[in-house]
């Protein structure tokens, strides 16, 4: 067996800026590897996530030049955890805007998590200007997904876990943690809007790896990643991401011909395998990993490896 790939060493961005996208945001982005290179844009999870320097590292600087930015209200997007003109819709935009200031036809895309649905949506409505796709911890928003995670179904895998989640909550408003949690989310407490925020949170960052990871869980808790993620996302899931019911499956057709690959865990938590192998299914061009003892996260070693090897291919 060839031995498991990782990350390219740490770098640092040769640009830096802000673009404002207008409705009062400011997207935070940055460019990385070889000016003029392979044009490739990456969509972090979340909703809400935002951008990290190991995200750099997904690509061959020597080949790829890549544009990796903060969604709308996070990471250092302004104005921070904002949930005004904050829908998939100004995202897709957002990243046709980046595309004409990076002066691409067309470019590689690549989204994990959440970033996987941002690039099916965005792919799906830009077919023509996406050179190759690359997709990890498929989420197509469904209400079956949404409950899974949220309602029934990874409760029963982390017990422990899903008590703390559900501690927040008075048992009489338990039937629908979205929108209990929302309630205190856009609430005008101060203090409970940031409780809810880190109880969120860390309740997704103690699920997505095979493994138990307190350096992930403990990044998951920061109060000011917290309240931006867990707005946002609370945000988009309360919408269904402003998708219809089944909408990114039922529409893989329009990939049709767009060199792809797949890349999803076996135990995946917050994305079930299924819908992954659905949109296997639905776009067979695409190249299909499943991968065995791996959970969600792009650091499992597993999926980065397969994530690497994807990168490498499209370079050339």
């Amino acid at each position: 067996m060839s031995e498991l790939r990782s990350l390219y060493p740490p770098i640092e961005p040769y640009h830096t800026g802000f673009l404002d996208v207008g409705d009062g945001h400011r997207i935070y982005y940055e460019r990385v590897g070889k000016p003029g290179g392979k044009p490739a844009v990456f969509l972090h999870g979340g909703p809400g996530g935002g951008i990290s320097p190991a995200h750099r590292q997904l690509f061959d600087p020597e080949y790829y030049d890549v544009l990796l930015f903060d969604q709308r209200g996070c990471g250092q997007s302004t104005p921070h955890a904002s949930l005004d003109a904050n829908t998939t819709w100004h995202l897709v935009a957002d990243i046709e805007r980046f595309r004409e200031l990076v002066g691409a036809s067309s470019w590689l895309v690549f989204g994990g998590s959440w970033g996987s649905t941002l690039a099916l949506a965005y792919a799906e409505t830009h077919p023509q200007h996406v050179s190759a796709l690359i997709v990890r911890g498929i989420y197509t928003v469904t209400e079956a997904e949404l409950k899974w995670y949220y309602q029934f179904g990874v409760s029963e895998m982390f017990p422990d876990k899903w008590e703390r989640f559900q501690a927040l909550i008075p048992p009489e408003e338990r039937g629908d943690m979205i929108a209990a949690y929302r309630k205190r989310l856009t609430g005008t407490d101060p203090d409970l809007q940031l409780a809810a925020a880190k109880a969120w949170s860390i309740w997704e960052g103690e699920t997505i790896t095979l493994l138990p990871s307190e350096d992930l869980a403990g990044a998951f808790g920061d109060g000011h990643f917290a309240l931006a993620f867990a707005r946002i996302e609370n945000h988009y899931f309360t919408h269904k991401c402003w998708l219809d019911e089944g909408q990114l499956l039922r529409d893989a057709k329009r990939l049709h011909g767009i060199p792809g690959t797949i890349i999803h865990g076996r135990y995946d938590m917050p994305c079930p395998a299924r819908y992954a192998y659905a949109l296997h299914k639905a776009w067979p061009e695409a190249e299909f990993h499943l991968i065995e003892g791996a959970g969600h996260a792009f650091s499992e070693p597993g999926i980065l490896d397969q994530l690497i090897r994807a990168t490498d291919r499209f370079a050339n």
